[in-house]
């Protein structure tokens, strides 16, 4: 059997004219190519080929008003409607702390960036900017919304754009991980969690310690770590789904991390998807992604910290929930209990 040859350019834009309603992710996906490459097609017709510049983006965003923001994974999809504030540029990771629009952005992981505008069958016109990883893999979206300075937008565009307006890019295969080396055993793992006075600390001690975070987390012991049913985040929606309790969450992929901290209000169900969606905040969750739900308790100077991590099948990261909390101050009681009265894994079919 002879290998299939790479799709050209040309050959993305007469199949997508045979799919105009598809999504971009599910044609890209069913065709074999990225999406990155899907987009890449249409330069010099309804997109533009920019520079992956995080600096000149966030710091241009800043100018253009409110937008929509979004940032994905395979089973977690997370928007948020405001304008990009509080931008802080660094060398390994930038931010932007603004009230609704939460960013960790990995510059490092940015590869491809493309201005789109496109007229629906309504006659509106829809802007976006749209950035990828070497993979082709979209790390993070802005939208332009009716109330976007588009004047500010343009500009943007202008500073970001790539001098070779090309359609085709060349994306890399992800290379495994290599072994993490020899992991630490239960004893110096659990001594390391005890001594944790901040929860960013964690990262750095999963890596001190060579442990995969799901490992970690079925390796602690239950008074640091306990496994809930798999119907736990549904019902952690219904427990904090119109009160007053903020809760935070966290959405990312290896490019940007995406957080809504406040309370959540209207939840829609539909088919596989639980969805939220309120005025700024619109998350979209894929229940039957998740393979593992864990409730995690993180010691900090603060007393403990409570958090509610979603896994995939490939025991991936999908989604993090936490209690909103100020700085200095413990975490609320009521997103402590509510976690803490979520069902525990296996416990509908104890006898």
């Amino acid at each position: 059997m002879t290998e299939t040859a790479a799709k050209t350019a040309e050959d993305i834009r007469n199949l997508r004219a045979l799919h105009p309603e598809m999504r971009e992710r599910d044609f890209a996906r069913i065709h074999a190519i990225s999406e990155a490459h899907l987009v890449a097609a249409e330069v010099g017709r309804t997109a533009i080929f920019l520079k992956p510049d995080v600096g000149l983006l966030l710091n241009g965003l800043s100018a253009v008003g409110e937008i929509m923001a979004l940032t994905r994974n395979e089973s977690a999809v997370h928007e948020k409607i405001g304008p990009y504030e509080k931008v802080v540029i660094g060398p390994m990771a930038s931010m932007v702390l603004g009230e609704q629009i939460d960013l960790r952005v990995f510059p490092s992981k940015w590869a491809f960036g493309f201005a789109v505008e496109k007229t629906g069958e309504d006659g509106a016109v829809r802007r976006s900017l749209q950035f990828f990883d070497a993979q082709g893999q979209a790390v993070h979206k802005v939208h332009a919304r009716p109330a976007t300075n588009l004047e500010a937008w343009s500009a943007l565009v202008t500073n970001l754009r790539h001098a070779e307006q090309t359609d085709t890019i060349v994306t890399t295969p992800r290379f495994a991980v290599p072994g993490l080396g020899e992991p630490a055993d239960v004893a110096s793992l659990r001594e390391q969690w005890q001594a944790l006075t901040d929860t960013h600390q964690f990262f750095g001690m999963l890596k001190k310690l060579n442990l995969h975070r799901l490992n970690a987390l079925e390796m602690v012991g239950e008074d640091f770590a306990w496994q809930l049913d798999s119907t736990a985040v549904e019902q952690m929606f219904t427990a904090v789904a119109g009160t007053d309790l903020p809760i935070m969450a966290f959405v990312g992929n290896h490019g940007c991390i995406q957080i809504h901290a406040g309370p959540i209000t209207n939840i829609k169900p539909m088919g596989p998807w639980l969805n939220v969606m309120d005025d700024t905040f619109h998350l979209h969750l894929r229940l039957d992604h998740i393979a593992a739900v864990w409730a995690v308790r993180k010691p900090t100077s603060d007393g403990h910290i409570t958090s509610v991590e979603v896994y995939d099948g490939n025991r991936e990261l999908i989604i993090q929930f936490f209690g909103k909390r100020q700085e200095g101050n413990d975490e609320r009681a009521g997103w402590r209990t509510a976690v803490e009265q979520l069902p525990l894994h296996n416990q509908s079919n104890a006898a």
